[in-house]
């Protein structure tokens, strides 16, 4: 039996993409009458940092399609102490069905997959966030019929979520362009179009995304020259009269986005988020599905 991992949106063919962005649309159609998927079947989550939105998504993906999921803490086991990555991966795969990571360290996350029996999901590292760009272009077809062609232009930072967008971009051919400051250009990825100038970036994108500037473990980080990449009224007035603008939350208040932006009608921030609910049903029916799942 095959085991499907979720780990790197960059190993995946568009097609599995598209088609399980197609599933998450009809799971969410039928959010108060969901199918009873993964009946009998167990989902072990495991954090070593804060979660809102990973935590409940996958939490209640599971519940809601007749599953069950357990937490589990990086100090309640021993992920990382006396024992060996493949032994904790052998024996959770004698136990659940399905593991889903927020783990910092993706090198870890991928020790445990190449060990694991089961499938692996990468609720987030430092590296890459496939779970939440799959609900972010889950939330684009929605709110503008779909991806091919769009612009989406992102500003700030250049962290885990603009690398999957990145990531996602050949996958759905879109165009992504990130403004960053200029020292950051060296560490994004060429496979994006980089600039500094931030109206420029914004002008005629269906898009405007952004993240906060201080991750989680990143405080007390200098901001200044974060604050001409500010999403604000003059830098949403660029893009095209329909563009929506999105972000993954947490939002930092009012730093990386302003109030009147995130609370104005071409903000889609709370269906992109209800999305990492209905996109995270999808992506488990899709690694599940060697284990009877019907996709």
């Amino acid at each position: 039996m095959s085991v499907r991992h979720f780990i790197n949106l960059g190993e995946f063919d568009a097609q599995t993409l598209k088609d399980i962005l197609k599933n998450a649309h009809a799971l969410k159609a039928q959010k108060y009458n969901p199918p009873q998927l993964f009946k009998g079947l167990s989902l072990a989550m495991m954090f070593d940092k804060r979660s809102t939105r990973t935590r409940m998504s996958f939490e209640i993906a599971m519940k809601q399609l007749g599953g069950h999921s357990m937490i589990l803490n990086k100090d309640d086991i021993q992920l990382g102490g006396s024992e060996s990555l493949e032994s904790t991966a052998r024996v959770m795969s004698r136990f659940v069905d399905a593991i889903m990571l927020r783990l910092s360290n993706h090198d870890m996350m991928e020790q445990l997959a190449k060990h694991a029996d089961i499938p692996v999901i990468n609720g987030m590292t430092d590296i890459s966030h496939p779970c939440q760009i799959m609900a972010d272009m889950m939330t684009i077809e929605e709110k503008l019929g779909g991806l091919e062609g769009k612009k989406i232009a992102w500003f700030g930072d250049y962290n885990n979520v603009t690398q999957s967008f990145v990531d996602a971009s050949t996958k759905f051919d879109f165009e992504f362009v990130a403004a960053l400051p200029e020292d950051l250009h060296g560490n994004a990825d060429k496979g994006c179009t980089i600039t500094a100038d931030a109206t420029a970036a914004a002008s005629n994108a269906d898009v405007i995304v952004t993240d906060t500037w201080v991750s989680m473990g990143q405080e007390g980080k200098t901001l200044d020259k974060f604050w001409p990449y500010q999403v604000n009224a003059d830098l949403m007035a660029q893009a095209n009269d329909n563009a929506i603008f999105m972000h993954c939350m947490p939002i930092h208040e009012w730093e990386e986005v302003t109030e009147e932006v995130a609370k104005s009608p071409e903000s889609v921030i709370f269906d992109e988020a209800e999305n990492r609910l209905h996109a995270q049903k999808a992506i488990l029916a899709w690694c599940l599905e060697e284990a009877g799942v019907e996709v």
